[in-house]
């Protein structure tokens, strides 16, 4: 019997800009897969204290066997951006029947800056 090859696990995650902690549900996710959550929440706190506080980041963490990771971080989703541009804070129940905002062409112009140039940074922590 031949040993399985050791993998590297994949955790997806949206946290707020700024707003990580080792509470549910960083905590959890990390710490079930081997990797200390206060390490992964202090880097993540300072590389998104750019942006405003509470935006939603995704981030893709890559535990390796070794317990070290890996992080991308993500530009916030384009519905919530959409969602700011327009000054709503939640869509329409009636999709399609019910307008709750718009959004004007140079908002949207700027929203595909943003999700343009925003490329995704890999950082990496042992």
């Amino acid at each position: 019997m031949s040993k399985q090859a050791a993998k590297n696990i994949l955790v997806k995650l949206i946290v707020g800009a700024g707003q990580a902690s080792p509470q549910p549900p960083v905590g959890p996710a990390l710490g079930s897969k081997g990797v200390k959550a206060i390490d992964f929440c202090k880097d993540f706190n300072a590389r998104t204290a750019h942006l405003n506080p509470g935006t939603p980041v995704p981030a893709i963490i890559t535990v390796k066997p070794d317990r070290s990771f890996t992080y991308e971080i993500k530009s916030p989703p384009t519905a919530w951006l959409l969602m700011k541009a327009a000054g709503i804070d939640k869509g329409t129940p009636e999709a399609g029947k019910k307008t709750v905002g718009t959004v004007s062409l140079k908002h949207i112009y700027e929203i595909a800056k943003i999700k343009k140039t925003v490329s995704s940074f890999s950082h990496r922590l042992s």
